[in-house]
């Protein structure tokens, strides 16, 4: 809710020579206030800006410090001026920016709803674009929040707020000391890593895009709600890889964009007529001593068939077991039976995962169904 500002209320920038009148009041906070400003002369600036006053000096350097790091970035917040001002015995310090008319991301989504994938796509895009450039300058933001993605002309996002950005000396990212609980990763926000890093970024971003898709920035989103949002599925595993586990998060913004402009090919599902040119593999644990397993594949392919060897880490199997069957390899034991934990012989009778391949040109497979049936037979469990 605005209000009206007192009427002679102004502010002077000895930096720039202008005066800004303060007509309206429109956010106020932690950070200071905001007002909503008329300024004189005008010179190429538009009829209105806002004015961010703060009495917090530390907050002050940094924003108009990225501020004009990133003034000829058009997805930037732009900031005009920056002056202080005495008032009695305090200072305050002001920073004229850009005024976004459709306010920031959280009101106008409030009164728009869910967005569809081809805007979230190329906003997203364009923020990343900013981000990507203080990542690649070693900075990072730290407050990517609805609250400081701003809606302007032409409803296009633009990123603003750096009053915590700041830069980190290594790659280990700086001490998470200023970050806004709302948006912050989880781990983070309850104390068990203290540390933040770029990727962190990146999950504030995923956050970002999952609000878009539902319209909504107050319900709480985790990695398990992606599936149900409404978009493609190489944009769904984006965002889940953003918000899931942080050692598998992009590690900055230029690997994120690279993920969101390459989508993967689309599989060529359908059915096949025949065999002919193809390899058919079987996987498994054999029931049978393997010789007996190679010799039904080499009747039912009729012309070829090769063993390629034992797949110790094989899907399903526990890591234990994997472990222990590795180590009896290297000392040329046989690995247990997953089902009984017996232990077979070395040569033919080895419970190891095998895979057997069997094809040709005469695609001999698809012909001779009762081989290919006995074959499945007897590698099965």
């Amino acid at each position: 809710m605005t209000t009206k500002a007192t009427p002679a209320l102004t502010a002077y920038s000895s930096e720039s020579g202008r005066t800004y009148r303060l007509d309206t009041l429109i956010g106020k906070g932690g950070f200071g206030e905001v007002y909503l400003a008329t300024p004189t002369p005008q010179d190429g600036l538009p009829p209105q800006v806002c004015i961010k006053i703060t009495s917090r000096l530390t907050a002050w350097l940094r924003e108009a410090y990225f501020g004009e790091l990133l003034y000829r970035e058009p997805r930037a917040l732009r900031i005009f001026d920056r002056f202080a001002e005495a008032q009695g015995q305090e200072m305050r310090y002001c920073v004229a920016m850009e005024y976004a008319v459709h306010g920031d991301l959280g009101a106008w989504l409030a009164r728009k709803g869910a967005q569809s994938e081809r805007f979230v796509r190329r906003e997203i895009a364009a923020i990343l674009r900013i981000l990507n450039v203080l990542h690649r300058g070693q900075a990072l933001h730290r407050d990517l929040t609805p609250f400081n993605v701003l809606v302007c002309e032409d409803e296009q996002l633009k990123l603003g707020d750096f009053g915590i950005a700041t830069h980190q000396l290594s790659h280990r990212g700086v001490t998470a000391d200023a970050f806004n609980a709302f948006s912050a990763p989880m781990e983070i926000a309850w104390g068990r890593v203290r540390r933040w890093q770029q990727r962190d970024d990146i999950y504030q971003v995923g956050m970002i895009s999952a609000m878009l898709l539902r319209g909504d920035i107050a319900s709480p989103m985790s990695s398990r709600d992606v599936r149900r949002l409404a978009c493609s599925d190489h944009l769904k595993e984006v965002i889940y890889r953003c918000l899931g586990a942080r050692g598998k998060r992009y590690e900055a913004a230029g690997e994120l964009i690279a993920a969101l402009r390459h989508r993967p090919p689309k599989p060529h599902l359908g059915r096949i007529a025949g065999l002919k040119g193809k390899r058919l593999s079987f996987t498994g644990f054999l029931s049978r001593p393997r010789k007996e397993a190679i010799a039904a594949a080499k009747k039912s392919g009729r012309d070829r068939a090769i063993e390629t060897g034992t797949i110790v880490r094989c899907a399903g199997a526990r890591p234990a077991q994997q472990a222990a069957d590795c180590r009896r390899r290297r000392r040329g034991e046989a690995a247990r039976d997953p089902a009984t934990g017996r232990q077979g012989p070395r040569s033919d009778g080895d419970w190891g995962e095998t895979v057997l391949e069997a094809g040709g040109t005469g695609g001999a497979l698809a012909e001779d169904q009762t081989s290919y049936q006995a074959l499945i037979a007897l590698l099965g469990n």
